[in-house]
């Protein structure tokens, strides 16, 4: 039973972690999105900071989405494996938003597609910042429910 809830409250931290990292990704991709178009923190006008207030949960939402399968893949490597260094989240976080770009670029999607080199490069940026809030919020504790106690950080 003990063993049970230990499994429950990995699972919980897991999905916290994963929203995190959605909310992360999406933040640092609406603040490139505002940087590209020339936005400063000097020049914000108060509908732009009450915008992503909106739009980054929004975002978030569709960055979580179309990144559940590669990244529970990644996720559930780094568990069995008790993978704990920002370094292997942050390459990761990049391998998703890499496997994402194959997908839509697989699907013919024109709606998604992603094809300038500035925006391939910030969908992986963003992966790797998800990666690494992903890392401080649920990657730090990778497999302790794996490898006992003994492996706590």
């Amino acid at each position: 039973m003990n063993r049970l809830v230990a499994y429950i409250v990995r699972f919980a931290i897991i999905l916290f972690g994963y929203a995190v990292a959605s909310l992360a990704a999406s933040a640092f991709l609406n603040i490139l999105f505002l940087a590209s178009h020339g936005y400063t923190p000097d020049h914000t006008h108060p509908t732009a900071t009450a915008s992503l207030y909106f739009s980054i949960p929004f975002v978030a939402l569709f960055v979580a989405y179309f990144a559940f399968m590669p990244a529970v893949i990644v996720i559930l490597v780094a568990e069995i494996l008790g993978r704990r260094d920002w370094l292997f989240y942050a390459l990761s976080g990049a391998v998703v938003a890499a496997v994402f770009l194959g997908l839509v670029d697989q699907a013919g999607d024109t709606t998604f597609a992603v094809t300038g080199t500035n925006p391939i490069m910030a969908v992986i940026g963003g992966g790797m910042v998800g990666g690494i809030f992903y890392w401080l919020s649920a990657g730090r504790w990778a497999g302790s429910w794996w490898l006992g106690d003994e492996a706590r950080p």
